[in-house]
């Protein structure tokens, strides 16, 4: 991962951006030698937001078999039904 100054980000964002379309890598800035934000394509953003919510679905699904929170495959049909109205 190619990690860049925040005053480098300033200086040279058209040449970082351009590399970043290029090479698809992330790019971490760092603030006074410290982590403070990472760059990268909204491509590779909007897949990790997707593959988050696919995550948050499977968790919030763990959660009710847990919780014993569950319908059987005539009510979730009957449910679902009443949804796609």
């Amino acid at each position: 991962m190619k990690v860049e100054l925040v005053t480098t980000l300033k200086r040279q964002a058209t040449k970082i951006l351009s590399e970043l379309k290029a090479n698809k890598e992330p790019v971490l800035i760092t603030e006074h030698g410290k982590p403070s934000a990472y760059l990268l394509s909204v491509d590779d953003y909007e897949l990790m937001q997707s593959r988050l919510a696919i995550l948050e679905g499977i968790a919030r699904g763990e959660r009710a078999i847990t919780e014993e929170k569950l319908l059987s495959h005539h009510d979730a049909k009957e449910q679902m039904s009443k949804w796609l109205k």
